[in-house]
């Protein structure tokens, strides 16, 4: 996702991101960091297990990919660089994210947001109805 372009970089709606493939929970508006930077920044997941980092190494750069828990999905860049005291920015596609809004009723209106299973493609079936 080029840099400034995503939907949610300036966006500043209290709710939940999900991740855009799978429904998980990610991220809470609450740990959205308010500057204006080049993806949406965060300093925190909603939950630790609902999220995961894997190196990865492209043009001799070693950065921490991060991943949706859930399905895999491919969400953005997590970087050691950020204020205390959690001293980590978690740099997201906003094409990754999907928001769902507390339409008034705060933040802590969902206190727990546990990850939602993948929807099973194999389970899928196209049954043919006759005419």
């Amino acid at each position: 996702e080029p840099a400034y372009s995503g939907k949610y970089c300036d966006f500043q709606g209290v709710g939940v991101y999900r991740c855009v493939c799978c429904g998980n929970a990610l991220f809470s508006s609450e740990a959205k960091f308010e500057m204006r930077s080049k993806w949406p920044t965060f300093w925190a997941p909603v939950a630790k297990e609902n999220v995961k980092t894997a190196k990865d190494i492209l043009h001799f750069m070693i950065r921490n990919e991060v991943l949706c828990s859930c399905c895999d999905a491919h969400l953005g860049y997590v970087f050691e660089d950020g204020r205390p005291p959690v001293g980590v920015r978690y740099f997201i596609n906003s094409c990754a994210l999907t928001f769902v809004g507390n339409r008034g009723r705060g933040v802590h209106a969902y206190p727990f947001l546990p990850a939602r299973k993948p929807f099973d493609h194999a389970v899928e079936q196209i049954v043919a109805v006759p005419a």
